[in-house]
């Protein structure tokens, strides 16, 4: 199958919420998306005169893996989502668990980038500009090396808290998406919310400096979420494990214990690689 072709997505102003459409609406193939790892379909959904783009990750088209169970990445994907929705930040497009032709997957918005500011950068000094949060030293060829930075931006900020409450194993470059109105989303969320600490990401700026008070009201709402009962308990408990979602909480608690965005563990690769 082809590259995607990119097809505009159309809308009106009444009619189906995002998640009803690509929950209910009818789902057609354009492409695949070559570079991913796992089977990526572009797809158009449509309902009643609404037309949107989307990403259809079918649950036979993943690729097995030796520290997650075998056909469980599109729940994680959708247990992401919710939990997103539920900090209130809404930094993952919006995402569903359906049926589609090629069996069960997540389906999740097409977000079109729109250029902006640079969120990653490789410079040639020790430290970091104003501006920018140090992650790594890399190898940049003949025996030099460059320090890799990404901005001090809340909005990453916000998706570092993000990552670390849902241990996110893959957080790369390419899995941040700028968009208009200044949004910002994390997609790619297959390898998340093992039991065991698995974080991997590019977004180390502030690690072990205080989180945000906003942070920290967010964290203490998803404690309440996330009790028996809670509403966000109730629904992860249909996408991941018992276990997983015990993890899950003692994250939480952890972060509103130390009140400091975590630090590498030391026990598992602390970047992605490649990075992007």
């Amino acid at each position: 199958m082809s590259a995607p072709e990119r097809i505009p997505p159309r809308s009106v102003t009444t009619g189906a919420t995002p998640a009803e459409l690509l929950a209910e609406g009818e789902l057609t193939v354009r492409g695949r998306i070559r570079e991913a790892s796992n089977a990526a379909l572009y797809c158009t959904v449509t309902r009643d005169g609404q037309e949107a783009a989307c990403i259809y990750k079918p649950v036979a088209g993943e690729q097995p893996l030796w520290d997650f169970p075998d056909g469980t990445l599109a729940q994680r994907e959708v247990a992401a989502y919710e939990v997103s929705e539920a900090t209130g930040w809404g930094l993952v497009p919006h995402t569903v668990l359906r049926d589609g032709p090629y069996g069960e997957g997540m389906c999740q918005l097409w977000i079109e980038v729109t250029p902006g500011a640079e969120l990653l950068a490789l410079v040639d000094a020790q430290e970091p500009e104003p501006g920018w949060k140090a992650i790594a030293f890399a190898e940049v060829g003949e025996g030099r090396t460059a320090l890799l930075v990404h901005a001090d931006d809340e909005r990453l900020r916000r998706l570092a808290v993000l990552d670390a409450v849902i241990n996110n194993a893959d957080r790369k470059g390419g899995h941040l998406l700028p968009a208009a109105g200044d949004r910002l989303y994390g997609i790619d969320h297959g390898v998340t919310f093992n039991a065991e600490n698995k974080l991997r990401t590019l977004l180390w700026g502030w690690a072990g400096e205080p989180l945000t008070g906003e942070a920290v009201d967010v964290l203490k709402g998803l404690k309440e979420a996330l009790a028996e009962g809670g509403t966000l308990a109730t629904t992860l408990t249909r996408l991941i494990t018992a276990v997983e979602l015990d993890a899950t909480r003692a994250r939480v608690d952890a972060l509103l214990a130390s009140g400091k965005h975590p630090e590498p563990s030391g026990e598992w690769p602390a970047i992605p690689w490649p990075p992007v």
